[in-house]
């Protein structure tokens, strides 16, 4: 692959923070994102990332172009489940949704900071320490087993480690204040639950880089490929979220097709470390096919949601939900079930 030239990497960071300029401009007033919207929004993202692997197929070839391509798919699918932990936060803080969009942005911003630093490492561990492969096919393999297993729903907002960080740095109200994050409240600074909900949010995407950055890296090793990538993934992801929220529990059979691409990933994780430190007989699974694979998975597992709906008992804990707040993958009400989970108590947030 040549290298990637300087203007490049100029024009993705002009595109990025013009972008997210455009995106603030556009939503500076709050106000609650309808589905018309979000599909509009929806489209601009993706034909943002479409036009940007246009650009990398004309400047670095059709090698670079279908990996750029393959990874922003593979991110685009994976972060699909990060909407239901979104679904399941906001439900727990109870998060009016003219508010959404907002923490969100805040979201994506500290993913951009989080997934850059994360992958810079990834990149240069794995151009020194080919061997490093096999763990990364490991740890997705893991991941496997507990979508597969179920247990892969087990986040719990209130006590993440960046909100119980939160609330030892600064106290935090129990009541929102409009769309503040910080307010004065008898001398002193205090947290708007608000604040509590973005530290929520970075802690899942944390959670979620964990899978997203082996996987990538087993597309490329090329830092302007696996970043720009998974940039452009998590631009679109609050129009998605926004698009897609009452309506996730339909793509029920999703979690499957992704632990299928998962496991195909590890695969080729394998190959390619045993191609590196074994020996160059072993085969390598070319970018074209993993770029097959992954829409096939997908539009398979699409399909099979659409096609085979949740079961009755399924149908009936989804209506029981507020309508005004998407369905996770546990009621907000589950909550109070348990003293520990009381936003009052202990260190849980308000």
């Amino acid at each position: 692959m040549p290298d990637v030239p300087l203007w490049l990497w100029t024009a993705f960071a002009a595109a990025v923070v013009v972008s997210l300029a455009v995106d603030l401009l556009a939503h500076r007033d709050t106000h609650v994102i309808g589905f018309r919207e979000a599909v509009v929004w929806s489209v601009v993202w993706a034909g943002l990332a479409l036009v940007f692997a246009a650009v990398v197929f004309a400047v670095l070839g059709a090698t670079a172009g279908v990996q750029y391509t393959t990874a922003w798919l593979l991110e685009k699918s994976l972060s699909v489940d990060n909407l239901f932990v979104f679904a399941l936060i906001f439900g727990y803080f109870k998060v009016p949704r003219a508010y959404q969009h907002r923490v969100l942005f805040l979201g994506v911003i500290g993913a951009l900071v989080f997934r850059g630093i994360f992958l810079a490492a990834g990149v240069a561990v794995v151009t020194r320490f080919s061997a490093v492969l096999f763990v990364f096919a490991a740890i997705l393999l893991y991941s496997v087993y507990k979508i597969l297993r179920g247990q892969d729903e087990g986040f719990d907002p209130g006590r993440s480690l960046t909100v119980r960080m939160l609330r030892g740095v600064v106290p935090v109200r129990e009541e929102y204040c409009g769309a503040r994050f910080l307010v004065e409240e008898g001398g002193r600074r205090v947290a708007t639950p608000l604040l509590a909900v973005v530290a929520a949010i970075e802690a899942a995407d944390l959670v979620f880089a964990v899978d997203s950055v082996p996987a990538v890296l087993a597309v490329s090793d090329n830092a302007f490929i696996v970043y720009s990538s998974n940039a452009f993934a998590v631009l679109g992801l609050r129009a998605l979220y926004f698009m897609l929220a009452g309506m996730l529990d339909r793509f029920h059979h999703l979690s499957k097709g992704l632990a299928v691409i998962l496991a195909f990933i590890a695969v080729k994780l394998i190959l390619q470390a045993a191609h590196k430190t074994i020996h160059s007989a072993v085969p390598e699974i070319p970018s074209l096919v993993s770029l097959a694979v992954v829409i096939a998975v997908l539009a398979v597992s699409v399909v099979w949601s659409l096609l085979r709906p949740p079961s009755p008992a399924a149908g009936e804990a989804g209506a029981e939900r507020p309508e005004e707040q998407p369905a996770g993958r546990r009621t907000p009400g589950e909550r109070t079930d348990r003293a520990s989970d009381d936003p009052r108590d202990g260190d849980s947030p308000p």
